[in-house]
């Protein structure tokens, strides 16, 4: 199964997806203003384009895996997201996806790499 994953944020969200056999996460790159009509639309493009059967949203917890104001409104995106596309969106725990980000060397940018290394996790999980 093909995934997208989105690493949510208010300015910049980045983005990955999966191979087809669910194995490798690899960065495809950021949409601007995601929660915003047109970036809600670029990412319904990117579902379609690259085939994905689900779209993953990291979900920001605090170390204590509370729920703080940054995983309420990403939460309100997940929502808003899944009334405008034909596949499920779930979250999942997106706690030092970032900091792994900074620590990964290559030309992606940052957002995308932490997607990334959200959806790789998600996908090892999931074996």
């Amino acid at each position: 199964m093909r995934v997208l994953a989105l690493d949510f944020g208010s300015a910049r969200t980045g983005v990955a997806v999966s191979d087809a056999t669910g194995t490798l996460a690899s960065p495809i790159g950021v949409v601007e203003r995601a929660a915003t009509d047109a970036g809600l639309e670029r990412i319904a493009e990117l579902v379609v384009a690259h085939d994905a059967e689900l779209v993953l949203v990291g979900l920001p917890l605090t170390l204590r895996g509370e729920r703080g104001a940054q995983a309420l409104e990403t939460e309100a995106f997940v929502e808003t997201l899944s009334g405008r596309l034909a596949v499920p969106v779930e979250t999942f725990d997106e706690r030092f996806t970032t900091t792994l980000a900074q620590q990964t060397a290559g030309r992606a940018p940052e957002d995308a790499v932490a997607a990334a290394h959200l959806l790789q996790g998600w996908l090892e999980r999931a074996r």
